[in-house]
């Protein structure tokens, strides 16, 4: 099959697109599925360069789980596309079925999602032409969205799910977003406002208009001169702010918020190392809250969502599976809204 290995930690040179890749086959419990789409995250760059460091050595090589990774891996969490076949243990029925892929591969509780494998990272992923995945990590999708559309959703919205649930918001409370045009940014302004959260967009002055289309309450531009009283000016002292950004902005982002409030992050892509004053913490009562990925519950309702129309896919602009390296460098220049996906059988 046609597939874009990724063969070590490095630079986009390190993506191989190979047209003698073996078809993987679907082990028991399993099914493969054709992928139609496959999205980028931002962990398929991290991966790639090795950047997520280790617990005692912020600047050491390793993938998400903070641990060597085996290479060559077939990149891509964010799948969708048709069951063709099915192994052992799985009903012959969903052949033909298609399917969104929950890419969160674990089984158990939530607390094993912490130490989780992830497509595309622990297993070969959809940045090919098949990929293979436990049955019930591939969900039957009723949707007259496109494959490239439906494939903007999984990681990015189970993700910020993930993130507001962790932080327990609620209707009415004033909810900043960090990151806005991105896709979990977008994402959390979506779901944010389904929940009745008055959300404000932090994102430049070129996006700040879709975002508020999305159902921001507000966008505020991220250059202005005091980005703390902008944020205040428009939603007062906020509640909770979902981060995915943090680097400088950090310290600015706690003091946006009111006594009690949460703060939530699930991304660094400002930079991973931090600093503040603990005592605007600890004297204001702040929680600080982790967050990655979703459960298989997040999943779950995130699919529902999808099917009753709910959200708006925020498809960028698509790719040839051939095309990745240049794909990436989009993806890393920011450039766009939303997100940008991969389609294999544009290659054909």
């Amino acid at each position: 099959m046609r597939a874009v290995q990724l063969t070590g930690f490095g630079g986009p040179e390190r993506l191989v697109y190979r047209e003698d890749v073996p078809d993987p086959q679907a082990g028991p419990g399993e099914v493969r599925v054709r992928v139609g789409a496959a999205a980028l995250n931002n962990t398929d760059i991290w991966t790639r360069e090795g950047a997520y460091g280790a617990p005692d050595d912020p600047a050491a090589t390793a993938g998400w789980r903070r641990e060597p990774l085996e290479f060559p891996r077939i990149q891509g969490a964010d799948v969708v596309g048709r069951i063709d076949q099915v192994g052992p243990g799985v009903p012959e029925a969903r052949l033909g079925e298609r399917v969104i892929v929950d890419p969160m591969l674990y089984t158990g509780g939530e607390r094993e999602l912490v130490d989780t494998a992830y497509l595309g990272s622990e297993r070969d992923g959809g940045f090919a032409e098949f990929t293979t995945v436990p049955a019930a990590n591939a969900h039957r999708v009723d949707s007259a969205l496109s494959d490239a559309e439906l494939a903007t959703f999984p990681t990015a919205y189970a993700t910020a799910m993930r993130m507001l649930n962790r932080a327990r918001v609620r209707d009415g409370e004033a909810l900043v977003v960090t990151g806005a045009s991105g896709g979990v940014g977008s994402a959390l302004i979506q779901l944010g406002a389904l929940r009745g959260a008055r959300v404000v967009a932090i994102t430049s002055a070129a996006k700040r208009d879709r975002a508020v289309e999305l159902g921001a309450h507000a966008a505020v531009d991220r250059s202005a001169e005091d980005l703390v009283d902008a944020v205040r000016a428009v939603a007062g002292p906020a509640d909770v702010v979902a981060d995915v950004v943090a680097g400088p902005l950090f310290p600015a982002l706690l003091r946006m918020l009111g006594p009690l409030g949460r703060y939530v992050v699930a991304g660094g892509i400002a930079g991973p190392l931090v600093e503040t004053d603990l005592r605007t913490v600890y004297l204001r009562q702040l929680q600080l809250i982790g967050s990655s990925f979703g459960t298989h519950e997040d999943f779950r309702e995130l699919v529902g969502h999808v099917e009753r129309g709910e959200l708006v896919p925020l498809l960028s602009g698509t790719f040839p599976l051939r095309e990745l390296r240049e794909a990436q460098r989009v993806f890393t220049a920011k450039g766009f809204f939303g997100k940008l996906v991969v389609t294999p059988g544009a290659d054909a």
